[in-house]
């Protein structure tokens, strides 16, 4: 008995299948100490934030003012950020960041406030 295969059929199965074995590497134990850059828009208008972080706390330097937050690592890509000295309720709440992807100079990450379901997503650099 002869076995005949469809190529046209099984050739989307397979690429679905190698593409979804790829996961891109990280190497977020890079990241976790040093001095970065981040970069956003806010309301037009770029803005810098430059923070060094060690493997327990991370000072971060935006619009003039420096805060301190302690770091608390959930594994080697994730971690939380808790302000040490909140001025607002806002401020009192800690912040869930996942590094997703990484290259010699940087990372992409997405952060959201711990349980919160609205994440957004940014660009690190490290300085040194």
């Amino acid at each position: 008995m002869e076995m005949k295969i469809n190529m046209k059929k099984v050739f989307p199965f397979l690429s679905l299948l190698l593409i979804s074995c790829y996961q891109q590497e990280r190497n977020c134990s890079d990241f976790k100490t040093g001095k970065f850059q981040f970069e956003s828009e806010i309301e037009g208008k770029k803005e810098i934030s430059v923070f060094e972080r060690n493997d327990s706390l991370q000072i971060e330097t935006f619009r003039g003012r420096t805060d301190t937050s302690s770091v608390r690592w959930l594994n080697d890509c994730e971690f939380v950020l808790q302000k040490l000295h909140p001025k607002s309720m806002k401020e009192k709440k800690a912040i869930h960041m996942k590094i997703l992807t990484t290259d010699k100079k940087s990372y992409t990450f997405e952060y959201s406030f711990v349980g919160d379901s609205n994440k957004q997503k940014g660009v690190v650099t490290k300085v040194n």
